[in-house]
């Protein structure tokens, strides 16, 4: 296995690409964890986020999410391999452009539903969803993929009021108000905001003066203050969407089977995406790890392991990398791109 780069830091740790020359595939390997060294022994930290972030992602199988593999657990780590995305984060492709057409941001739109449509069938919640957690493929028409399930929750219990997660720009009124709150729209609200990003080049909520006041941009949110710029051509049927998103109370916003009957999705919907479609039907060609096996390795990471000596491989017989010193502790959870 051979360290190509080290990509960006996500919410959940440092991911890192493998890529597997016999397949012609690549995966990309997310440290969830490092160890702390705590009385001579390294310690794994997994607490709930962790546990719940693998099993439900471990759940979801859809070609518009990112495909978990297996966890590992290495002497430092507990780390999540899955599918990578060659294309990189859809808000680095809306950074290079500007802003989307309006059908180029249907296109990515309706992928990003499909996703999340799936994963409310399977009754998980995202609570995070934003341009960085939505990547592409490395396909020339790009195809969707939801990664980072850090702040999922199972969409049969609702959200209790202090847990206000999510990134602020993206979150929902009913989420800043520290109410309860169901987790499926306030995924609708996130995915609103996606969708004005790609048609605008900027975020709804923010004062276009003064962006970087957060508390602005709250205020703007809890009273829904947001509008669309003369320079930007946006379809009366698109304005409707959003403007049944952007609603304050949740029980009167559109919900995601609403959006996927309303007719600016429908518009150029591939037949593949349609319901019944191929897009619809689980990726039975992705085995995965049983919930028994995967307990099993996170009750084996919260037992403290001794200190490795130096110069042990950072996966058995596997990776290069530098010694661990005894001293300190293990900062190297990220992302690395790899090559096996």
């Amino acid at each position: 296995m051979r360290l190509l780069k080290i990509l960006d830091l996500g919410i959940s740790g440092l991911p890192s690409l493998f890529r597997i020359s016999a397949l012609e595939n690549s995966l990309l390997l997310s440290l969830l964890r490092e160890a702390r060294r705590y009385r001579g022994c390294f310690v794994l930290q997994i607490d709930e986020h962790v546990q719940r972030e693998i099993m439900n992602h471990r759940s979801l199988k859809h070609p518009n999410i990112v495909r978990f593999k297996e966890v590992l657990l290495t002497p430092t780590h507990l780390a999540i391999v899955m599918e990578y995305a060659a294309g990189g984060e859809l808000f680095g492709r809306i950074c290079n452009a500007g802003r989307f057409s309006e059908d180029e941001a249907r296109f990515f739109f309706q992928q990003l539903i499909s996703g999340v449509s799936y994963c409310h069938s399977m009754r998980i919640c995202h609570r995070d969803l934003k341009l960085e957690n939505t990547l592409l493929d490395g396909s020339t028409a790009p195809r969707v993929k939801i990664c980072d399930f850090g702040y999922s929750k199972s969409s049969v219990l609702h959200s209790q009021p202090k847990s206000t997660v999510g990134t602020p720009a993206y979150i929902a009124p009913e989420v800043l108000s520290r109410k309860e709150y169901d987790g499926k729209l306030s995924d609708v609200w996130s995915c609103g905001v996606t969708l004005y990003v790609m048609l605008v080049g900027a975020y709804p909520f923010e004062d276009p003066d003064d962006p970087r006041n957060f508390r602005k941009t709250i205020g703007r949110i809890l009273s829904v203050h947001y509008s669309i710029p003369d320079y930007v051509r946006v379809s009366i049927e698109c304005r409707h969407l959003l403007s049944r998103v952007f609603v304050a109370n949740p029980d009167k916003r559109i919900t995601i089977p609403e959006i996927k009957t309303h007719p600016w999705f429908l518009k150029n919907l591939p037949i593949e995406m349609m319901d019944g479609g191929s897009w619809q039907k689980n990726d039975v060609n992705n085995p995965s790890q049983s919930v028994e096996e995967i307990s099993s390795i996170i009750q084996e990471a919260r037992k403290p392991t001794g200190v490795r000596k130096a110069g042990e491989p950072f996966i058995e017989g596997s990776m290069d990398l530098d010694d661990l010193d005894a001293d300190e502790d293990i900062e190297t959870s990220g992302d690395f791109v790899c090559s096996l």
